[in-house]
């Protein structure tokens, strides 16, 4: 069993390589260097066409494929949220 830090330490690692692929593929505009992880990235200028492209990177990435019902504005709202759904997916596959 992984120690607390270990999984603390993946969680962060987890995060910082969603926080690349958003601010590869989500086209937000102005100093992403300064938003937090609960930033809604919608208000911060993602439009649709850019979640589908964000969606097919982070499904790249880190090898899951939202199901249906997870496709909606609120699993893609933040950096936060979309960890939790790759999360989630990560623990149904195991």
């Amino acid at each position: 069993m992984a120690s607390p830090s270990t999984g603390s330490q993946r969680v962060a690692s987890q995060r910082e390589r969603i926080r690349q692929i958003v601010r590869d593929h989500a086209g937000l505009s102005g100093d992403f260097d300064k938003f937090d992880c609960s930033m809604d990235l919608y208000r911060a200028g993602m439009t649709s066409y850019a979640s589908v492209a964000l969606m097919i990177a982070l499904e790249t990435e880190f090898d899951v494929e939202f199901p249906d019902a997870m496709l909606s504005r609120r699993v893609f709202e933040s950096i936060d949220s979309i960890s939790a759904a790759i999360e989630s997916l990560q623990k149904a596959a195991q």
